[in-house]
């Protein structure tokens, strides 16, 4: 897998306001600055559903707080839940959730949903949440307003679209695929195909309503088009090993939302790390734990590395020279 580094492009909304200080004890394992961190802190998960993408972002949150001195099982005790994309799941475990801790982090737009209608008390950090503020989480990306706030996984469109433009230079028809039950891929997938319909090239849309659709819906596709566009889709995330199988028999270069979808089976893209997204909401948490800040007040954050990320198996057995594939200008 080739990473494109030196390409860092920061789109925070907002620098988090900074409160009153959290005295977390008076010796024990301490920070850079000498802030004790001997009291235990307790912090809830919960993730809608398994894929790469929102594990990694989870475990990059926790990597991140073992390296600003919460070492689970030491002064960090976690409490993961996994809905496995069920709704009556995720209601329960939102439940056992709330009152229990300082703070829960909530990976996917229907798990911070589900805690936010369970709790307006405890503090709220999303990860994986394309649009906020269409969410209903928060009031305003730059004021939230209240005990909810996180990072947006909201992808550059419009270069992701170019990227696929370019691997596909004589495309008359567009593919795109997405899970129509996740508002989240839809307004990706209406951005994207804006953008690929304002180039004067055919759009031609199919979705998905859960897994078992992905092989049939894909095989559907990949008949009909000469590439094919994937947000950061749930489903279809979860799918990618058999999304690549499909464009390997078809030929078609496969542009999705993120580098953990590319490594399961895309092409190439120009996106987000779903680790590093985790890292920066820990970042967030950590202003939180450390300094009191208030949700209310901490404004809605947008990926802060983005990179070129290119499926060099992928590549080879489609002919194409990994070297070719750059970003457009």
């Amino acid at each position: 897998m080739m990473r494109i580094n030196g390409m860092n492009k920061k789109i925070i909304l907002g620098v988090a306001t900074v409160t009153t200080a959290l005295l977390l004890g008076a010796c024990g394992n301490t920070d850079e600055t000498g802030n004790s961190k001997e009291a235990n802190v307790n912090v809830g998960i919960l993730q809608y559903m398994e894929h790469d993408s929102l594990s990694k972002a989870r475990e990059g949150f926790v990597s991140e707080l073992e390296e600003a001195g919460y070492v689970e099982g030491e002064n960090l005790t976690v409490n993961y839940q996994n809905a496995q994309g069920d709704q009556a799941n995720l209601q329960s475990m939102s439940e056992s959730l709330a009152g229990e801790n300082e703070i829960i982090l909530s990976i996917a737009t229907p798990a911070a949903q589900s805690l936010a209608t369970v709790t307006q008390k405890d503090p709220i950090l999303f990860t994986a949440v394309t649009d906020p503020v269409d969410a209903g989480l928060v009031a305003d990306n730059e004021q939230p307003g209240g005990n909810v706030t996180g990072t947006s996984d909201m992808v550059p469109i419009e270069e992701q679209v170019a990227l696929l433009l370019s691997l596909a230079k004589e495309a008359k028809t567009i593919g795109i695929i997405y899970n129509s039950s996740e508002p989240n891929s839809k307004i990706q997938a209406d951005l994207a195909q804006k953008a690929i319909e304002a180039e004067g090239i055919e759009v031609k849309v199919l979705t998905v309503t859960t897994t078992n659709d992905v092989q049939q819906v894909m095989t559907t596709l990949a008949q009909e088009v000469d590439a094919v566009y994937i947000p950061t889709d749930n489903t279809l995330a979860s799918t990618m090993p058999t999304v690549g199988e499909i464009a390997l028999e078809y030929k078609l270069p496969v542009v999705p939302g993120s580098a953990e979808m590319v490594e399961a089976g895309g092409l190439a893209t120009y996106g987000i790390n779903y680790e590093e997204l985790g890292r920066q909401t820990a970042q967030m948490a950590l202003q939180i734990i450390e300094d009191g800040a208030d949700p209310a007040e901490m404004p809605v954050e947008t990926s802060n590395k983005l990179e070129l990320v290119i499926n060099e198996e992928m590549t080879e057995l489609l002919g194409i020279d990994p070297k070719s594939i750059v970003l457009p200008d």
